[in-house]
């Protein structure tokens, strides 16, 4: 039984701009941690992608490998996650934006 969900997994350089955006640990700034986003806000990010790659929106026209996903968070005010398909159908998350809360 095919459930229609399709594999999610993220690039280096998607964890790369986690990483610069978001702390390891509380900064004292209003900004969640690295840890809180992938807690409260990643999975929620990653399980819209398994479920609806193809109903979210292309971001580049004529290229329907590559969506977009902006969303607002529980931690985050917004944050807008770009994807492509991968030969292999999985969804690879590539790059990402948020609009941090103001400290």
């Amino acid at each position: 039984m095919t459930t229609g969900r399709r594999q999610v997994r993220a690039t280096p350089a998607f964890f790369d701009q986690l990483d610069r955006l978001l702390p390891a640990e509380p900064a004292g700034d209003g900004r969640p941690t690295r840890g809180e986003f992938d807690t409260f806000e990643l999975l929620k990010i990653v399980d819209r992608f398994a479920a609806g790659f193809d109903a979210l929106p292309q971001i580049l026209p004529g290229r329907p490998e590559y969506r977009v996903l902006v969303t607002v968070g529980r931690l985050v005010p917004m944050v807008a996650v770009v994807a492509r398909l991968g030969a292999d159908g999985a969804v690879e998350l590539v790059s990402v934006h948020m609009e941090l809360p103001a400290g």
